[in-house]
C-alpha cells in the first residue's frame, strides 16, 4: 500500500474510533447497555481503581445495577494512535452520575484504552480507567 493510502485508511481508522468513543458516550447517556456491550470484545478487560480486573459479565451486570442511575458526560480524547489491527488512545472524561431522587456527583479522569479491529469493526478491548 503507497503512503496516501495508508494515511487514508489511518484516517477512516481514527475517524471510526472517534465514533465508537461517541456511541459509547451517547448509549450510556441513554442507558443502552446492549449498544455499551456491542462496542466491546468478547475478551475485554476494565481495570478500575480499587477492584480486581472485571470482564464483559461483569460490567453487563454492574451496568443493570446502574439502570435507574442518569449519566452525562464528555470526552476529550488526548492522544489516539493505530497500530494496524490495533489501536490505543488516551482520553479526558468528565461526567456527573445523578441516582433516581439524589444528589449528582461529578467525577472526572483519564482512561487509558486499547482498541482492536475486528470483523472490519473497532472495538474496546482493555480499558484502564481512572475516573474519579
Amino acid at each position: 500500500m503507497d503512503d496516501g493510502m495508508q494515511e487514508k485508511s489511518h484516517q477512516s481508522d481514527e475517524t471510526a474510533i472517534r465514533k465508537l468513543v461517541e456511541t459509547w458516550m451517547a448509549a450510556s447517556k441513554a442507558g443502552d447497555i446492549a449498544t455499551v456491550l456491542d462496542l466491546m470484545t468478547e475478551d475485554v478487560i476494565f481495570m478500575v481503581p480499587g477492584r480486581e480486573p472485571f470482564g464483559k459479565e461483569a460490567f453487563a451486570g454492574a451496568s443493570d445495577a446502574m439502570k435507574n442511575v442518569r449519566m452525562e458526560g464528555k470526552s476529550d480524547i488526548r492522544e489516539l494512535r493505530v497500530l494496524g489491527d490495533w489501536a490505543y488512545l488516551r482520553n479526558y472524561i468528565e461526567m456527573t452520575i445523578t441516582p433516581e431522587g439524589g444528589v449528582p456527583v461529578k467525577r472526572s479522569g483519564y482512561t487509558l484504552t486499547i482498541l482492536r479491529k475486528e470483523d472490519g469493526r473497532w472495538r474496546l478491548a482493555r480499558d484502564a480507567n481512572l475516573v474519579m
